[in-house]
């Protein structure tokens, strides 16, 4: 089975060693290297890995969270639905707790998918 190459997808240089120098590109660039590299294209579509932190969001009760999720989930093309589902996995896992976040969920649901009939955002 082929191995999962982080470094080789954040272009991480290597050291002396030859160890790469993922840890040190992680934290000067305040995270951001591995946040590209996480939810760019690969064997899951962005849309995809938007939706799977749309459902980590709702069951870890993080507002900020799922406004920015929800949003780049809808400018990746998820629909509505699809972004309900994702809300409805976040709900299942963390049981009756979520059902509280997942309510915000939907507000941010409304305002992001309210533009357009066809429940995609302008």
């Amino acid at each position: 089975s082929a191995s999962y190459d982080l470094a080789g997808r954040l272009g991480a240089e290597t050291n002396a060693l030859g160890q790469p120098t993922l840890y040190a590109n992680y934290f000067d660039s305040g995270g951001q290297l591995i946040k590209q590299a996480t939810y760019a294209d690969g064997a899951l579509p962005r849309k995809a890995k938007e939706l799977i932190a749309v459902g980590i969001s709702v069951v870890i009760n993080c507002e900020s969270c799922m406004e920015w999720h929800i949003t780049q989930a809808a400018r990746c093309g998820a629909s509505q639905q699809e972004v309900l589902e994702a809300v409805e996995v976040g709900i299942e896992m963390a049981g009756g707790p979520a059902t509280v976040s997942a309510r915000f969920a939907l507000e941010v649901m409304e305002e992001v998918f309210a533009s357009t009939p066809r429940g995609r955002k302008k």
